[in-house]
C-alpha cells in the first residue's frame, strides 16, 4: 500500500510539474485576462440539474450572459457550449472563457454570445460542494461513449431548459461546442451525432482513444473507444462540420492509447475525407479543420492560450451586429 500510494503521489507531481511547465511555456495572453475599461457579460450560477438521461446524476452548469443582451430585442445571441464547466469558468484557471469572451466581444471580433458551462453528471442526489475542479464520477461514462445519449440530454433536456430565461440562435453554424480531453471528444460526438444542432467544435488535447472501449461479455456487447472515430469519418459521409484541433507532443501515453498521435490521426482522417470527396466530385458538404500542434502535455494551458484566436477563427464568416 505505502508503494502504492508513494507511485501515485509520484504521478501527481510529474503532472503538476507538467501543467506548470506548460503554463509557463504558453501564458495567457491579455484577451484571456479582465479590464475594466470594457462591458462586462454576467456569469449565473451554478444551477443544478437532474437528467432524465443519465437517471440518477445531477450536474451544475453556468450562464454566461453577453453585455447588451436583451430578452425581446434584436437577434438572438450566439452559443458557446464547454465540458467540465467547474474549470471552463473558473477565474483562475487555464481556460477563464468569459474573459475572453467579454474581451472578444467588446472588440468585436466575435458576434455576442451566450456561454453555457456544464459539469459532468455526479451519481448523487446533490452535486457535492466539495467536488471542486475535480472531476464527477459519471464523466467517463457520459463524455467517453460513442453513442448519442450525451447529445440527447444536451438538445433535448439542458438547452430547453436555459431558453426558460434565455434567448440564443438556433444555427447550428452560430452554434459552438468545446471542450478539452474527454471534454473535447464529447464536444465532438454530439456534432458527429447531430450537426444540425452544432456545427462547430473546439477539440483541445481531445481524448481520441479507448477510454471508452469494453470488450464484450456476458453482460453485454462490444462498447467502442474514441480511437474508431477516424476509421468512422473515413468511411461516413461528410458532416457539415467546422473543427479546430489542439494537441502537444507531450500528452499521455498509456494504456488507452497515445493522445497526441491520436489527434494526428483526426487530422489526417478529416483532410483525407475532404480530398476523397474533392477527387471525385463528391456534392455536399466538406470539413472545415484547422489545428495547432505543440511541446505541452495533457493540460489547458496551450488551447487556453490559444482560444481567443480559436473563437476569431471559428467564426471568421459570422454577421456582426
Amino acid at each position: 500500500m505505502r508503494f502504492l500510494l508513494a507511485v501515485l503521489c509520484a504521478f501527481l507531481s510529474l503532472g503538476t510539474a507538467r501543467a506548470q511547465t506548460d503554463s509557463a511555456l504558453y501564458p495567457l495572453t491579455q484577451e484571456s485576462l479582465p479590464h475594466a475599461n470594457i462591458q462586462h457579460g454576467r456569469l449565473t450560477g451554478p444551477f443544478e440539474f437532474h437528467s432524465a438521461t443519465f437517471a440518477g446524476t445531477v450536474r451544475r452548469y453556468w450562464v454566461y450572459v453577453p453585455a447588451g443582451y436583451q430578452r425581446r430585442r434584436g437577434p438572438p445571441p450566439n452559443l458557446l457550449v464547454f465540458q467540465d464547466g467547474q474549470r471552463a469558468a473558473n477565474p483562475e484557471g487555464s481556460l477563464r472563457i468569459p474573459n475572453v469572451l467579454d474581451n472578444l466581444i467588446a472588440k468585436g471580433d466575435i458576434p455576442p454570445t451566450l456561454g453555457i458551462f456544464i459539469t459532468p453528471g455526479n451519481s448523487s442526489a446533490r452535486y457535492p460542494d466539495d467536488l471542486g475542479m475535480r472531476n464527477p464520477d459519471h464523466r467517463a461514462a457520459e463524455y467517453d461513449s460513442l453513442g448519442g445519449d450525451y447529445a440527447r440530454f444536451l438538445i433535448d433536456e439542458l438547452l430547453p431548459e436555459v431558453a426558460r430565461t434565455y434567448r440564443f440562435t438556433d444555427d447550428p453554424r452560430r452554434r459552438v461546442i468545446g471542450g478539452t480531453s474527454s471534454g473535447a471528444i464529447c464536444a465532438f460526438t454530439v456534432a458527429w451525432h447531430r450537426p444540425d444542432a452544432f456545427a462547430n467544435v473546439i477539440s483541445l488535447i481531445g481524448s481520441y482513444t479507448s477510454i471508452g472501449y469494453r470488450a464484450a461479455s456476458d453482460a453485454g456487447p462490444m462498447l467502442p473507444g474514441g480511437d474508431l472515430y477516424p476509421g468512422l469519418i473515413r468511411k461516413n459521409p461528410i458532416r457539415p462540420i467546422r473543427i479546430f484541433l489542439q494537441d502537444g507532443a507531450n500528452d499521455l501515453n498509456n494504456e488507452h492509447g497515445n493522445w497526441f498521435l491520436a489527434n494526428q490521426q483526426m487530422l489526417s482522417a478529416l483532410e483525407w475525407a475532404n480530398a476523397n470527396a474533392d477527387a471525385h466530385g463528391a456534392p455536399g458538404p466538406r470539413y472545415d479543420v484547422n489545428h495547432a500542434w505543440g511541446e505541452g502535455g495533457h493540460s489547458d494551458a496551450h488551447g487556453g492560450a490559444l482560444l481567443p484566436d480559436i473563437l476569431r477563427w471559428i467564426w471568421r464568416d459570422a454577421p456582426r451586429p
